[in-house]
Parts: C-alpha cells; sequence; structure tokens
C-alpha cells in the first residue's frame, strides 16, 4: 500500500467539498475555489470530515496515480485554507521589481523592462524593489509563475546576479583571477 496513499486529508472547518461525476471534486474555503478531474480508477471517499483515496489493484500504474492523487487533493485543501506563496530576491546592481496595476514590471539590465501579467488567483506582492511574493491557492500555478519570473534572469555563478528564490543557495565560481593565483 503507498504511504502516502493510505494518509486520509482532514477536512478543515470552513472548507466545502463536493465530490461530482467522473471524479471531479471541488473544494471551497476562505482563499477561493478549486476544482480538479482524477483518473477514474482511483476511488475518492468524502465522509466523516475525512477524504480518502483507494486504488482497485496493485497493478503498476494505479500505484503510482494512488499517492499522487492524495497528494494533489490534500494541495487542493491547503491551498484554499492556507494558500502558497513563492518568495523570490533580486540581486544586482540596477536590478528591480515594481507592482503596476497588480501586474509585475521587471527592470533586469535589459534595454527595455519586462512586464509580466500574473495568471488568474494569483497575486503578486512587492515589498521592496529586491524581494518579489507570488501568492496564490493552486501550489502549480504559483510555482510555474515564480520559475517564469525567475527565467527572465536567472542567477549566474560569478556574482550572484539576478532572480534567486528566497531559499536558494548559489553554488559560487572562483574568477579568472583567482585561478592563476597558487
Amino acid at each position: 500500500m503507498s504511504r502516502i496513499g493510505k494518509q486520509p486529508i482532514a477536512i478543515p472547518a470552513g472548507v466545502e467539498v463536493k465530490l461530482a461525476e467522473g471524479n471531479t471534486l471541488t473544494v471551497k474555503g476562505p482563499n477561493g475555489e478549486m476544482t480538479r478531474s482524477f483518473h477514474p480508477t482511483m476511488t475518492i471517499k468524502v465522509e466523516d470530515g475525512k477524504i480518502t483515496v483507494e486504488r482497485p489493484s496493485d497493478d503498476k500504474f494505479e500505484r503510482s496515480l494512488h499517492g499522487l492523487t492524495r497528494s494533489l487533493i490534500h494541495n487542493m485543501v491547503d491551498g484554499v485554507t492556507k494558500g502558497f506563496t513563492k518568495k523570490l530576491e533580486i540581486n544586482g546592481v540596477g536590478y528591480r521589481a515594481v507592482s503596476q496595476n497588480g501586474n509585475l514590471v521587471l527592470y533586469l539590465g535589459y534595454s527595455h523592462n519586462i512586464e509580466m501579467v500574473p495568471p488568474a488567483g494569483v497575486k503578486v506582492e512587492v515589498p521592496d524593489q529586491n524581494h518579489i511574493t507570488i501568492i496564490g491557492c493552486d501550489k502549480q500555478v504559483v510555482g510555474e509563475f515564480a520559475a517564469k519570473v525567475r527565467g527572465k534572469r536567472p542567477p549566474e555563478p560569478y556574482k550572484g546576479k539576478g532572480i534567486k528564490y528566497s531559499d536558494e543557495h548559489i553554488r559560487r565560481k572562483e574568477g579568472k583571477t583567482g585561478a592563476s593565483k597558487k
């Protein structure tokens, strides 16, 4: 049995869960509403304030879906209650970020500024010009948008300039002068 898949998911107070035909689950909470369809072989049960996921057999494909389905449902419940955040840092002289009308405008040393429109359900906060916070209830969408922002100027290994996640560690390289000194 899957260690993750067999664990029940507790439904917190203030969260409404509906299971429709075709394994379509709708979770509604204080942060929003999420709907997702799951593979028809998985059996999803909503009872006694808990959500459980069961698989019909020990087939390799169904074993792989078991833990995945449970994790996706757990992320939906967490997203509508707590939400997900990604924090980014900008390092480099003249590099900065600004929030204008809900959009993110990046100045990253290019000849033009980069304006990024966040997807629906995602909010971008810029507490100061060197930090970006991306907030939303869908973990996948938040992570994907954060990766797109980071991809506009990934950190380079020599001076560490660029956009990085706040918990990311950049492996630094020695420059040319460091290699010649012995």
